[in-house]
C-alpha cells in the first residue's frame, strides 16, 4: 500500500509541476521580392495612363464633316435627305467637306457614285450636271430583253452595238460601236420600256440619236472606269 500511495502521489507532483503546455510557434517563410514584377507592373500602370491621356485627346480633336447618308447615283441631283453629319477625328490630308457648309451643296449634282456612310469630299459634287462641256445626253428607250437582269446604274459604261435587221444576216466584218455613260435610268412603264440617259461625245450623239430612232442596237456593258 505504501509503495502505491508513494508512486502515486509523486506522479502527482510531476505533474503538477510541469506548469501549462506552450502552444508551437508557427515560422512564416518570408516571400521573395521580385524587382522585374514590380517594375513591369509599374510600367503597364504608366502604359496605360498614357493611352488614356491618348484617347481622350483623340476624342476631343474630332472635327464635324459632311457625310453621305444615303447612295447618291452619279449625275442626281442631291438634297438635304442625301447628307448628314459625322463628328470625326482625320488626317490634314483628307479632304473633307466642313458641316457648316452642307446647305450649300444641295441643289449640286454628285460627279460621280456617293455611297451611304462615307465622308464627302469637294470633289465629288459639281455644279453643272452632265452632260459636261464636249458631251451631248441622248435618251434611249430599252425594252426590258435588252437591259441586264443586273439592271444598270448611273455611272456604268456602254457600248451600243449596230444590230442588222431581224430579217438579215449578222455582218461578217467588225460590228459599228459608240461608247456612252449611263447618266440617269427611268422607271420602266407598262410595257417593261425603260428609258436610259446616256452621256455621249458631241460627234457620237447623231448616231446614237439615230439608233435610239429605230431600236436597232444591242448593249454591252463594260467595267466601270474603262475606255469606250
Amino acid at each position: 500500500m505504501t509503495t502505491t500511495n508513494d508512486t502515486t502521489r509523486t506522479f502527482t507532483l510531476n505533474a503538477r509541476g510541469r506548469g501549462p503546455l506552450a502552444a508551437p510557434t508557427l515560422v512564416v517563410p518570408r516571400g521573395r521580392r521580385r524587382p522585374g514584377l514590380i517594375t513591369a507592373g509599374v510600367g503597364l500602370v504608366m502604359l496605360g495612363a498614357l493611352v488614356a491621356v491618348w484617347l481622350v485627346t483623340a476624342a476631343g480633336n474630332r472635327t464635324p464633316v459632311v457625310a453621305v447618308a444615303r447612295d447618291v447615283p452619279y449625275g442626281t441631283v442631291i438634297t438635304a435627305a442625301d447628307l448628314t453629319r459625322a463628328a470625326v477625328s482625320v488626317d490634314s490630308s483628307v479632304a473633307t467637306v466642313p458641316a457648316g457648309d452642307s446647305a450649300g451643296l444641295v441643289g449640286k449634282v454628285a460627279a460621280t457614285d456617293l455611297v451611304a456612310g462615307s465622308l464627302l469630299a469637294p470633289g465629288q459634287v459639281t455644279t453643272a450636271g452632265p452632260p459636261g462641256p464636249g458631251e451631248v445626253l441622248v435618251p434611249l428607250a430599252v425594252a426590258a430583253k435588252k437591259v441586264p437582269a443586273g439592271g444598270l446604274l448611273a455611272g456604268d459604261r456602254l457600248l451600243i452595238v449596230d444590230t442588222p435587221p431581224a430579217d438579215a444576216d449578222p455582218p461578217a466584218g467588225a460590228l459599228h460601236t459608240i461608247g456612252v455613260t449611263v447618266a440617269r435610268v427611268g422607271a420602266p412603264d407598262l410595257n417593261g420600256v425603260v428609258v436610259i440617259d446616256v452621256i455621249a461625245q458631241d460627234g457620237d450623239g447623231p448616231g446614237v440619236a439615230a439608233r435610239a430612232a429605230t431600236g436597232r442596237f444591242a448593249l454591252v456593258v463594260q467595267a466601270r472606269g474603262g475606255t469606250s
